[in-house]
């Protein structure tokens, strides 16, 4: 089986995989600001593990987004450069379907509701079902907490942190969408979930040059200005 290497950062955590046959090993570090600093160690960690080469890999995958900027500019950086010096391809996973793989191995579900903080009050979120393969039910989207609306699907699981950064405003959807109320909230984004979707990938042919890899953003605006901020902390309080 190929020998997939994964890499993810759009979110507070920090994970890096080498998945070769059954053996998986992880590295995974927390701490925005130290992402472009423990990415590359955590890799050369676990290829040294494995007793084996950059080169031996089949592509390097990495967690496209959506996400934190910065974290989604740093998984491509660092995908694009390792690829190009190891003349290998690279596989694009979207962030929030990897929280859709780990919340089913975590429940069973076959139906997830992925949400993800994205700061400045808003979510991003997707919808996926399960039946021999992922499919979308929803793409990726950014909204506020009141914008997050799913489709009717049975048995249907939430998952992501966006449930911990905003449970007011999740416990007033939890009134249209009781199963809200079980949203698994510490599922997060992580290599292992991206490096298990790669291989699936790569073995379709879904690859990518390191030229073609770019991340996934959903927001053209990154910062609120001082002004928005002191009115979004004003609102707060009040």
């Amino acid at each position: 089986m190929p020998i997939i290497l994964a890499i993810e950062t759009s979110s507070e955590l920090a994970s890096a995989a080498l998945l070769q046959g059954d053996m998986l090993l992880v590295r995974e570090s927390s701490g925005v600001q130290t992402h472009s600093q423990t990415l590359l160690p955590m890799v050369q960690s676990v290829l040294a593990q494995a007793d084996i080469s950059l080169s031996q890999c089949a592509a390097i995958a990495f967690g496209a987004g959506p996400g934190a900027f910065t974290g989604v500019r740093t998984a491509c950086g660092v995908a694009q450069g390792l690829a190009f010096g190891a003349n290998l391809p690279v596989v694009s996973i979207v962030t929030l379907l990897a929280m859709a793989a780990a919340c089913r191995a975590e429940t069973g579900a076959h139906e997830v509701l992925a949400v993800l903080d994205a700061r400045m009050g808003e979510v991003y979120w997707a919808q996926y079902s399960y039946a021999n393969g992922w499919q979308t039910v929803i793409k990726p989207t950014l909204s506020a907490v009141a914008g997050v609306l799913p489709q009717h699907k049975e048995g249907l699981v939430a998952c992501g942190n966006g449930f911990a950064a905003y449970p007011g405003e999740f416990a007033l959807q939890a009134k249209i969408y009781p199963w809200m109320q079980q949203a698994c909230a510490e599922i997060m984004p992580h290599a292992e979930q991206v490096a298990r979707l790669a291989r699936s990938a790569f073995a379709a042919g879904r690859i990518l040059t390191p030229e073609q890899a770019q991340p996934i953003y959903l927001r053209n605006k990154v910062a609120l200005t001082t002004d928005e901020r002191l009115a979004l902390k004003a609102g707060a309080v009040k």
